[in-house]
């Protein structure tokens, strides 16, 4: 017996090369399974993308939307800043919305993004929490760096918490930084029990960085906004940098801006839909 299928429509995006099938579960809620997931993220079999985007409806007072992420595994996180600039171009230019700021809930919390005059999106990324057991992380208490056993080495790190877990290491160069090495050793490193994304971050200036990121579930990404957030308050704990910080991944520009303590972080990036399709799963 033939398995049935089903056609969904959808829309692939970028935001600074991170790029994301956005699916309408606002419209017409569905439900998508492991599998499927990872069948639309396959860029062989499939649309092909760092990330799945759940567009669908809350029931928070004063929020507009519920936004659900997947990795290209299939596995749900908790937060996606280049994601959550997509995501308000995505709601604006369907017209599922007619406001420029909007709430959205996550699996991390409320996060706020405007839709800028220029076209670029604007996030409140919440403060950062450098609790280890926020990420969680397994230490006996909270450093600025924490010295992480690896299978040739020992890197000391920064582990910051910006809705996901991320584990910052500060390198020469990040074009000759062994990335593809060293960052599957860190996402899954038994210091943290639900695994981290990887950045390498090289200091360019106080104002300016350059930054890698392995991420957690789908390898290295072009971009991933909350990895620059994470690199960028982690820089400034350290000392090496002051807001604004400009932060250039290989896939385009993030501006980060954080004043400090228990202040939110402010992401401004692009978000750029790519085309539109459907696809029969």
């Amino acid at each position: 017996m033939k398995a049935s299928t089903m056609t969904l429509k959808f829309t692939k995006m970028q935001g600074a090369g991170n790029d994301f099938v956005v699916i309408d579960s606002y419209t017409a809620p569905l439900q998508l399974t492991t599998a499927q997931i990872q069948h639309i993220a396959n860029r062989y079999f499939g649309v092909g993308c760092d990330q799945l985007l759940m567009v669908e409806k809350t029931n928070t007072p004063n929020v507009d939307f519920r936004y659900r992420i997947f990795n290209a595994d299939g596995g749900e996180v908790q937060q996606c800043g280049n994601g959550a600039r997509c995501f308000v171009r995505f709601v604006v230019d369907k017209g599922l919305t007619d406001k420029s700021t909007i709430n959205v809930e996550t699996a991390s919390g409320i996060i706020t993004l405007t839709l800028e005059d220029n076209g670029e999106v604007t996030v409140n990324m919440g403060p950062p929490n450098f609790n280890p057991q926020a990420l969680p992380f397994l230490a006996d208490k909270q450093q600025l760096q924490y010295p992480l056993t690896l299978d040739k080495t020992t890197l000391p790190i920064s582990a910051v918490s910006m809705g996901n877990p991320h584990a910052v290491v500060v390198v020469e160069d990040v074009n000759i930084a062994p990335v593809h090495e060293l960052g599957p050793q860190i996402e899954s490193h038994q210091q943290f029990p639900q695994h981290v994304n990887a950045g390498f971050m090289q200091v360019v200036n106080p104002h300016e960085i350059n930054l890698r990121v392995f991420e957690r579930g789908s390898g290295e990404t072009l971009a991933c906004g909350t990895g620059a957030c994470a690199a960028v308050v982690s820089g400034m704990q350290l000392n090496l940098l002051q807001s604004p910080v400009l932060v250039n991944t290989r896939g385009g520009q993030l501006q980060i801006s954080w004043d400090g303590a228990s202040s939110s972080v402010m992401m401004t990036g692009p978000a750029t839909i790519v085309f539109e399709g459907e696809i029969a799963l």
